[in-house]
């Protein structure tokens, strides 16, 4: 069979990642008329029948919010990773060398968790084994789109398998390969990029006291330092770190040996956990808040890292993708019930308008907390001294706070058709 199986689509999701794979899943779990027709195109070859992955020690992590739990848990696709996440029961905000902390948990705010973190690979998993039970969708990986070609009632969009070529039709393109195929560059979408001259190190951890479910983050000279629990490995205590060096010095804290790693990872985050053990794998990548000039177009939307890159500080970016995911879903399936055509611009303006908030706001917590933070000036040294006083005596003050760290900060859009 050739390369394209039909000339056209409903739909088409560029990128079969945790934000595209979240879209087809979303609308296939939501719908309550008749299916749409969608292509799912990954570069990257994917095997939904490959068998599960073994746990590791290395594995990375998701941080999901309690907003993204209470998606998943609507769309039916929750229970399956609940018995693999751990709970973040507490969160503690402090400052090196600095009085004054943020202690939040999940008792005072009434829910059950502030968020989970769970590995990749389960959420992957989960992803690919709910692709593969919906029958309205083709998956086309391995394959590339060379090209989108704006069109009257959609647009055209070329798929590129080594020499092998074909084009095929959609009212709707929604991009979510995080840019990586220089697609926004051909279409003149321009994408602003303001380098914090930092990069994160990431690495799993285990260490001599039980995490009691508490994640930290803690803010030093050299940028955020965060620990995020997860599950015993190996009887083994253990958590995800991200660790925030400037960039000038990463290479040289890559290099160090693992004890030397885990002695100044000791002298920066202190002791709550007891003497550091062992450390993980180590990669790194640089941080830059990225956020596109454009997010929609006729016939076509970008989602996740390809519309809006945020610091990791707060784990906010997959959450902020999520929220933008449902909410999309929920306008596109609406129209499907109206009989709305997908390619209806007004559609995409509402979207647009709608996420546009929540967006900025999730953008600027992260942004200006990193900023913050990162500031030796005296004056930013002594508004995060009572800054972070303030937040931790004054009931609705921490509240606001932990809702938009919980992903809570704009209001829940209803999934389904009917919405």
């Amino acid at each position: 069979m050739g390369l394209c199986r039909r000339q056209s689509y409903d739909l088409v999701i560029v990128g079969a990642g945790m934000v595209g794979a979240s879209l087809a899943c979303i609308l296939d779990k939501s719908r309550k008329h008749s299916a749409l027709s969608i292509l799912l195109v990954e570069s990257t070859a994917i095997d939904l029948d490959a068998p599960p992955a073994q746990p590791s020690f290395d594995a990375r992590s998701t941080v999901l919010s309690h907003g993204t739990v209470d998606y998943l848990r609507e769309l039916g696709l929750w229970e399956e990773l609940k018995s693999n996440a751990e709970a973040i029961k507490k969160i503690h905000v402090s400052d090196q060398g600095k009085f004054g902390a943020v202690r939040m948990n999940n008792a005072e705010l009434g829910v059950e968790a502030l968020g989970y973190v769970i590995e990749n690979r389960l959420l992957g998993e989960m992803f690919n084994k709910s692709l593969a039970a919906i029958d309205s969708l083709e998956i086309c990986s391995g394959v590339s789109v060379s090209n989108l070609k704006p069109e009257p009632a959609g647009m055209t969009v070329t798929l590129q398998d080594g020499e092998q070529q074909c084009s095929v039709t959609t009212a709707l393109v929604v991009m979510a390969e995080g840019g990586r195929s220089g697609l926004c560059e051909k279409l003149g979408i321009h994408r602003s990029r303001e380098s914090y001259q930092q990069e994160a190190i990431i690495a799993n951890v285990a260490f001599s006291l039980p995490h009691e479910n508490v994640a930290y983050e803690r803010f030093t000279p050299h940028g955020p330092l965060a620990l995020l629990p997860l599950p015993d490995h190996d009887k083994q205590h253990r958590a995800a770190l991200v660790w925030t060096r400037n960039t000038e010095e990463v290479s040289s804290t890559l290099a160090l040996s693992d004890s030397e790693f885990l002695r100044q990872l000791n002298e920066e985050f202190g002791s709550r956990l007891g003497r550091f053990t062992r450390v993980g794998q180590r990669n790194s990548y640089p941080l830059s808040l990225v956020q596109a000039q454009e997010q929609v177009r006729p016939g076509l939307v970008l989602l996740g890292n390809v519309a809006h890159s945020l610091h990791p500080v707060a784990g906010q970016g997959f959450n902020l993708a999520f929220r933008d995911t449902a909410h999309l879903a929920a306008i596109l399936l609406e129209a499907v019930a109206k009989g709305t055509a997908l390619s209806d611009v007004s559609l995409l303006h509402r979207y647009r308008d709608e996420t546009q908030s929540d967006q900025h706001m999730t953008a600027m917590f992260s942004h200006y907390m990193t900023r913050l933070f990162s500031s030796k000036n005296i004056a930013a040294v002594w508004i995060r001294k009572f800054g972070l006083f303030s937040i931790d005596l004054v009931m609705p003050v921490r509240k606001a706070f932990a809702r938009r760290a919980m992903g809570m900060g704009e209001a829940k859009v209803v999934l389904g058709a009917d919405a």
